[in-house]
This record gives C-alpha cells, structure tokens and sequence, in this order.
C-alpha cells in the first residue's frame, strides 16, 4: 500500500509542481478563535481534514496532530491537509470532560449541529460546515477521557461513504476496527464520523490513550496512523511507518453497559480483555462496601474496548464498552 501511495505522487512530479506552504491562522467558529495549521501540498491531490480535542481532556491526540502538522513538508505533500490540534476550547481551558462547560453538551452527539442552538450545537455546525463538508476524507483523533481508560481502535459509520471509510480506519493501523451502526438507544448518534457518512464524506474517530495522560506509546500510535492515512490516500511520499503491519480485528458494533444506581464501581476486567456472555465484569457497591448492589455481567461474547477507571458512578453511569465480533 505505501508503495503504491508513493508511485501515485511521483507521477505527478514535473507536472505542474508549486511550491507548498504552511499556513497558521484561527477560524471563527461559533464565535470561538480555533487555530488551526493548513498545509498546502507542491502537488494537486486530496484535502484531508484532521481534528483534535472534541473532548477538552483527550490529551494524547492533541499532542499527536500538534507534531504531525509541524513535521509535514509541504514540498513533498500532495494535495492539502487542515490539522485542528483543539477543537473544542472551552472544554479544554475549563478541563472539562465530555462536555461543554456553557451548556454541559457533549460536541460529538451534536454533529452535524444547529447554527441556532446553544454553544456546542453552534461549534458542531460551524465545524461541520466549515471542516468536514467538503473534505476527501476526516479523521477524528480521539482517546479515553479523564476517567477512561482502553484498547486502541479506530471506528467507522455505516452509509455512504463506507468502504473508503474502512481502508481509513485499517490505514490508522490500531488494533480493531469497529463499524458502528446507528442505535439511537445509546445515544451514539451525533458524533462527526456519523454527520460525515450522512454527506459521503469517509470519516473515522480513532481513539489511543486515556485517563488525561499525554503518553509516548500512545502519542506515537496516533502519529504513525496520521502518516498512515497520508500514504494510503496518496497524499504523501510513502515509506511511513508501514513497519510491523498487521491487519486489525474487525467487529460489528458496540455495546455499551451502565450501571442502574450510583455507586462504587470497581472493574474485574481491562480494557483489551477479550470475555464471554454471562462473564462477571465487575461490581457497583454502596460507598461503604457493605452492599452489593449490582453485578455487571456481559451480555455478549466480546472486548473491552473502554471502561470507566474512575470508581465514582453516577445513577445510569457508563461502565464499559463491548465490541463484538
């Protein structure tokens, strides 16, 4: 794959080349001054759209796209690439997790937005139209919150632009590979992969990290799927972290679990554990441990693909994540 990436740039060399740049600017979105990095390839090719920090506190992909966009050479890019390092500003000055501080909305159920709604409605519509419309391809980087820990995995909608959407997720070169159906009962819609697929856009979110950590191994998954995704869209030069490539896992869906009554949660599996139905997961009991009030028991067989790390749940508390196979 990265050798043909590399053949289709070279055949463009000689024909027509200009010289490429980098462009720091802010964009006004939803009233809020966004940086992001715009570099324009030497060569005519797609326009890549890549976004961090829809949640305030997913460190690790900030700093992945903050590096990626500063190592790119433009002389040697064909075609153009808009980096967004953080998104979501008031999530992230406030350290927020998951949602907005104005209006307590979560921005990645909000996609494709209202430009008449509260604030994060807005920043969902500004970005959309002004970010993923109009895009050959979105990536999404993503990783478990404050509380949230997992196994590295990149995720795709079902809709228009499918496949060309999975060869994106397999590029990112994580360890599963997710294909997410819309089920409104767990709230899964919204998000800026499931807009991008509503307008055939091919769009991924692709999470590595967790737990507001800014960590190497982490850092360095995003970064090498970054130039991953370059290659395969033919953007780049090739030769980019293919080594040591092996094909994801593929499963059909997610399944998310919570709790019924807050409590203390404490887990008995990790992310990254492959279970089977009917599996103990883990347990909700009273502050004071003396009661047991629920167990959590998976409901399919599956991995455990996040988990909340914190013990601290509320009532109807997100617990975990299945993906099943």
């Amino acid at each position: 794959m990265a050798q043909h990436a590399t053949d289709q740039v070279a055949a463009t060399e000689g024909d027509g080349q200009v010289p490429g740049s980098v462009v720091h600017r802010t964009l006004d979105l939803a009233g809020l001054d966004v940086p992001v990095v715009e570099i324009t390839g030497g060569y005519d090719g797609p326009a890549l759209t890549v976004i961090a920090g829809v949640h305030g506190c997913e460190y690790a992909p900030m700093a992945a796209v903050r590096r990626w966009a500063g190592e790119l050479q433009p002389d040697n890019l064909r075609g153009r690439v808009r980096a967004v390092p953080v998104l979501n500003l008031p999530a992230f000055w406030a350290r927020s997790m998951f949602v907005v501080p104005e209006d307590g909305k979560n921005l990645n159920r909000c996609f494709p937005g209202n430009p008449a709604g509260t604030l994060t409605e807005r920043l969902a519509d500004a970005a959309f139209t002004q970010l993923i419309e109009g895009s050959d391809a979105v990536v999404d980087a993503h990783a478990g919150d404050m509380v949230e820990t997992l196994e590295p995995f990149a995720l795709y909608h079902a809709g228009l632009a499918q496949a060309r959407a999975r060869e994106l997720a397999n590029a990112y070169g994580l360890s599963y590979v997710v294909r997410q159906q819309r089920k409104p009962s767990q709230g899964l819609t919204g998000m800026t992969s499931s807009a991008a697929a509503a307008v055939g856009v091919p769009a991924i979110i692709a999470e590595a990290g967790g737990n507001g950590l800014v960590d190497s191994a982490s850092v360095e998954l995003h970064v090498r799927g970054l130039y991953r995704v370059l290659d395969m869209l033919g953007m780049s030069r090739g030769a980019a972290h293919w080594e040591d490539d092996r094909p994801p896992s593929y499963l059909r869906d997610f399944e998310w679990l919570y709790c019924r009554r807050a409590g203390w949660w404490e887990s008995r599996a990790c992310a990254g554990d492959v279970v089977r139905e009917g599996q103990l997961l883990g347990t909700v009991t009273s502050i004071d441990g003396a009661t047991v009030q629920e167990e959590i028991h998976a409901p399919i067989d599956g991995v455990v693909l996040f988990l909340t790390s914190s013990p601290a749940v509320a009532d109807g508390g997100l617990l975990l994540g299945l993906g099943s196979a």
